[in-house]
């Protein structure tokens, strides 16, 4: 803009392109939504809840069931718009190329306090492993094992580079690599006869956060420890589709929110159900995320919500 215009026409034109923000909607190529679910409980539950209320504001998502490495080439290829599910620093590698080559941005924090690592019971830390590596000294107890979730995934990854490292001590060890459910079988069984058990743990998590568990120390810059979650979408998404774009950046959610909404996904509930029961709940929740946003065709964010909630 040239220095010439004069600032009353500055903020002229700054009125009339706020009004178009907050009134045009989205371009039809934004109304459908494709979100990244990798399987993983609280992404689950936080996908959910964003499929509800953009479904209730007049876009049409859709979630697709991908692992961690596919969900970035996804994002670069433009084959995806969103991912509720970058847990760093654990996932620092995993999204470094792609931050770097400006294919995937991250938007917003949408959940901090959480925790990422390898657990063993208390009893077993009573033992004397408290730290990362304690394990070593009672290989044999451990069966040699370290249990973790899918194939690809950033704890495994993790994991597999402490057993090639010396200073970690974990010669010997072999990952086994499961579902979250098959891994939290694993470890309930283990628990239940007193065995010796360790595999990868995170909160929130509404099985985990009732298990009497003990993170272990001395993980370094590993990417383990307490953590943060990252909203990511593909390169241009939001200047793309504004609209749609604040609404994801708005997203936070908090601890007791997805261990409530995981517990009953857990116990056999549909995300979307789950979700739209939550905000029935507590109809005040979306309140900050439809701050500056508006329904796919411009309307009341705030009244479409409520009219879809109340159906």
């Amino acid at each position: 803009m040239s220095r010439m215009i004069t600032l009353a026409a500055a903020i002229g034109v700054s009125a009339v392109m706020t009004a178009g923000a907050a009134y045009a909607g989205d371009a039809e190529s934004c109304k459908k939504v494709r979100l990244s679910d990798v399987g993983w409980t609280d992404i689950t539950a936080t996908t959910g809840v964003a499929s509800v209320l953009l479904t209730a504001l007049g876009y049409e998502p859709e979630v697709i069931q991908l692992s961690v490495p596919v969900t970035y080439a996804s994002l670069k290829n433009n084959d995806l718009d969103v991912f509720l599910g970058n847990w760093m620093p654990s996932m620092a590698n995993d999204i470094k190329d792609y931050a770097a080559d400006g294919s995937v941005e991250t938007i917003s924090v949408n959940l901090t306090g959480p925790m990422y690592g390898i657990v063993v019971p208390n009893y077993v830390a009573e033992a004397g492993v408290k730290t990362l590596t304690d394990l070593g000294k009672f290989k044999d107890k451990f069966g040699a094992k370290i249990y973790g979730i899918e194939a690809g995934n950033d704890g495994n990854r993790i994991i597999l580079d402490m057993i090639k490292n010396p200073a970690d001590n974990l010669e010997g060890f072999e990952l086994v690599e499961s579902s979250e459910a098959g891994m939290l079988t694993q470890a309930e069984q283990a628990m239940k006869d007193n065995q010796w058990i360790a595999f990868l743990g995170w909160t929130p998590h509404p099985v985990m956060g009732e298990m009497k568990i003990t993170y272990l120390d001395g993980m370094g810059d590993s990417g383990f420890g307490p953590a943060t979650v990252s909203t990511n979408v593909r390169k241009g998404y939001v200047a793309e589709c504004p609209n749609v774009g604040k609404f994801i950046s708005n997203l936070k959610f908090d601890l007791p929110m997805e261990n409530a909404m995981m517990d009953a996904i857990l116990k056999g509930g549909a995300a979307n159900d789950v979700a739209k029961e939550w905000l029935k709940a507590n109809p005040d929740a979306p309140t900050k995320w439809l701050d500056g946003v508006t329904t796919f065709d411009g309307g009341d964010a705030s009244a479409a919500v409520k009219a879809a909630l109340a159906s």
